[in-house]
């Protein structure tokens, strides 16, 4: 019996559906379905996707909002930043 040839996830579709597409599908799931650190907790690999937008650590049993496919998006992450500035301004002034 020969090798059986390894294929990442986009694997399934065969030649179906051109490259770029297959392409875009294998950056979106590796992303969502690699080891992702929990912003509560700091652990890797007990992040999971309830839904849309919604995040569930199985460790610390914390759910939190983020993007559809990947826990935090940039705008979100610029937002916090944002905020965390202010906060430290506020503090500086009083």
């Amino acid at each position: 019996m020969g090798k059986k040839k390894k294929v990442s996830v986009d694997g399934s579709f065969g030649a179906r559906y051109g490259s770029n597409v297959r392409k875009k599908y294998r950056l979106v799931v590796e992303k969502m379905k690699g080891d992702i650190k929990c912003p509560r907790c700091e652990s890797k690999g007990h992040l999971n996707r309830i839904s849309t937008g919604i995040w569930h650590c199985r460790k610390c049993n914390a759910k939190f909002t983020g993007g559809a496919y990947y826990i935090e998006t940039p705008r979100g992450a610029e937002s916090f930043r944002i905020a965390k500035r202010k906060q430290r301004e506020l503090e500086v002034t009083e």
